[in-house]
């Protein structure tokens, strides 16, 4: 269902839940009204024949058929009344044309009283004029009465049945006209280029559409960015995959034309090495990847073990250039995650090889968890200041020179950030660089 066509049901139901609860307030307002009224006109009527009697302007029977009483004073109406004169007796003594035989009200008293005469229910006032000995009924029918109602309503609902129609098509185009900037922002997303990510075009804009615009243009600025930081990404990884592979095409040369067997050793020695710092890039670029698109796996995180695991991993790599790792993490501790052990597995490992890496031949990595933090810390040099800032963006080497991509450090942080944790790196203090994960709150 459209939104046009929903607002119009909304708005067609509820006008006319209105006018119908409106229509009913109206009947029963104007039925009271009119019962009051047409008592009134009863009473009037009474009181004037009662008058009249006694002015002597209308004669009693004595004998024989009662006196025809004429109500003729008050209009259409007036037709619709009958009038019976009883005397105090219970003789009829006088009645108008088109009365019923039978007496109007069989009440006693004067004032207000209904009865069925004939099957037919009657209003009646009654007066007792007590000088002349009798009684004045005057009276109408409820059906009377019910009709003049029904003639009310129905000049209500007549004009009704022509104004709904042309009240519905008014809500249709009103609606349809205040859905008109929806449809041009539509109109100009539509026609926008796959490549425009810039804001929406300025213009005067309703102030129930200001909330999605302002989202629709704070989310083609972080597609902007995250395009723009997938192209970097592109042409850095391009750029240091180049590298090694240039030089493996160079190493491979001088392998061939060697003119001794040590150039020929040293530059098979340089080929394993570009081989090894481009295995270990296109791995971080898996694992950065696999960071960025890790789901929510809420769990517990068995930090001795993970840290037991990841000194096995790295000892060949640790043995290769001289350099001692050693686990303080104790045994049983642990720590709750909002999201995958991955992540933390992954932040912990690169923190170390990079450690590793960093640390001069005969030194020792040491891996310890004080509070919520685990520390990763080395005996390298440790990070240059003007590096500090940036030395968690891709691609961004911590230390000079060295076999490093630049994405340790940057895929640490990533996992840290869906982990609802933190990496810092203190400034360090004399030889060595100290790394800490600061692990989530339970």
């Amino acid at each position: 269902m459209s939104l046009r066509l929903r607002l119009f049901l909304i708005l067609a139901l509820a006008t006319g839940g209105i006018w119908f609860s409106a229509v009913l307030w109206i009947e029963h307002s104007t039925r009271a009204q009119v019962q009051q009224v047409l008592d009134a006109r009863l009473a009037e009527a009474a009181r004037m024949v009662s008058s009249l009697l006694s002015d002597r302007r209308i004669a009693m029977a004595g004998e024989g058929a009662p006196v025809a009483i004429p109500l003729d004073a008050h209009g259409d109406y007036a037709h619709q009344l009958s009038c019976q004169i009883w005397s105090l007796q219970g003789s009829l003594v006088g009645q108008s044309e088109g009365a019923p035989q039978a007496q109007l009200s069989a009440a006693h008293g004067t004032g207000y009283s209904e009865s069925t005469v004939d099957g037919e229910t009657w209003r009646v006032y009654t007066v007792e004029n007590t000088t002349l000995g009798v009684r004045v009924m005057v009276g109408d029918s409820l059906a009377v009465r019910d009709k003049l109602v029904s003639g009310v309503i129905e000049g209500l609902l007549l004009p009704l049945a022509v104004i709904l129609p042309l009240l519905a098509a008014a809500i249709w185009v009103s609606v349809g006209r205040g859905l008109a900037p929806m449809h041009r922002l539509a109109e100009a997303l539509r026609l926008r280029s796959p490549g425009d990510l810039g804001p929406l075009p300025a213009g005067p804009v309703p102030a129930e559409m200001r909330p999605m615009r302002a989202a629709l243009d704070g989310l083609f600025g972080r597609l902007a960015k995250a395009r723009e930081a997938e192209r970097d990404f592109t042409a850095f990884a391009a750029h240091e995959l180049k590298t090694p592979l240039a030089g493996l095409r160079t190493q491979a040369q001088i392998a061939r034309i060697a003119p001794d067997e040590a150039t020929r050793a040293r530059a098979l020695q340089n080929i394993e090495r570009s081989v090894d710092r481009t295995d270990r890039m296109v791995r971080q670029l898996l694992e950065l990847s696999a960071v960025e698109s890790a789901g929510e796996a809420p769990g517990h995180a068995d930090l001795g073990r993970l840290s037991e695991e990841i000194c096995a991993d790295l000892t060949p790599l640790a043995e290769a250039r001289g350099v001692l790792l050693r686990s303080d993490v104790p045994q049983g501790a642990s720590a709750p995650l909002r999201a995958s052990g991955f992540l933390l597995h992954t932040a912990l490992r690169n923190l170390v090889e990079n450690a590793v890496q960093a640390s001069p031949e005969g030194a020792t990595v040491r891996i310890s968890l004080q509070g919520g933090v685990l520390r990763v810390e080395d005996a390298g040099p440790g990070i240059p200041p003007e590096l500090r800032a940036r030395v968690c963006e891709r691609f961004v080497r911590g230390t000079a020179g060295g076999d490093g991509s630049g994405l340790g450090l940057a895929i640490a942080a990533a996992a840290m950030d869906r982990l609802g944790g933190t990496l810092e790196l203190p400034q360090s203090i004399g030889e060595g660089q100290r790394a800490e994960l600061h692990l989530p709150p339970a």
